[in-house]
């Protein structure tokens, strides 16, 4: 038997490297990432910066106190503290649903068990449309948990729920603002 060539099998490594350098170059230069608070339009063709363009966004009003806290965080999200906009471009329609659930259980002195913690989860459906044409742009889902205590004294508890509720509508309303943001960038995309 006898050794192979090292010149031979550095070659083919250095060809190797340099071939997934390429690549590698060639995947990165795919990517798009740029930050929302920059003054750069989301949608081609765009006159307006990101967060003109966000706060052109009117949400359809809702039914129920938790989706009205969602809604009212959206809008401060959106508009940045400005309110809803007086023409708007897009509208949002927004469906928000509640799940409270006991987390946990503890045997006290009795012979019944209560619950001692609790989680509401808080679940949004959106469709975002052209106001002018009324073209779907974009549909989505996104939830949010949040725990609570549960004391033994029913107003402490109703009071820990809803704290939770108000909790989980400010995180629900910041993740529903990124993904418009998202479906705003992906729709500038296609047009």
């Amino acid at each position: 038997m006898s050794l192979p060539d090292l010149g031979k099998t550095t070659r083919l490594l250095r060809r190797a490297a340099l071939c997934g350098l390429v690549a590698s170059a060639a995947l990165v230069s795919a990517c798009t990432v740029r930050p929302l608070y920059s003054n750069a339009p989301l949608t081609a063709g765009s006159t307006v910066g990101a967060a003109a363009e966000l706060a052109s966004i009117s949400i359809k009003p809702v039914k129920t106190r938790y989706a009205q806290q969602v809604r009212n965080n959206l809008i401060f999200g959106l508009g940045q503290g400005a309110g809803e906009p007086a023409s708007p471009v897009y509208t949002l329609d927004l469906g928000v649903s509640e799940l409270v659930e006991s987390a946990a259980i503890v045997q006290i002195q009795t012979d019944e068990d209560e619950p001692t913690a609790g989680t509401v989860t808080l679940t949004a459906n959106y469709v975002l449309t052209d106001a002018k044409t009324g073209a779907v742009i974009a549909t989505g889902k996104r939830s949010v948990p949040s725990s609570f205590d549960r004391p033994t004294q029913e107003y402490a508890s109703y009071r820990a729920q809803l704290d939770a509720e108000n909790r989980a509508a400010r995180e629900l309303a910041e993740l529903l603002r990124l993904s418009v943001a998202q479906d705003l960038v992906k729709h500038g995309k296609k047009a």
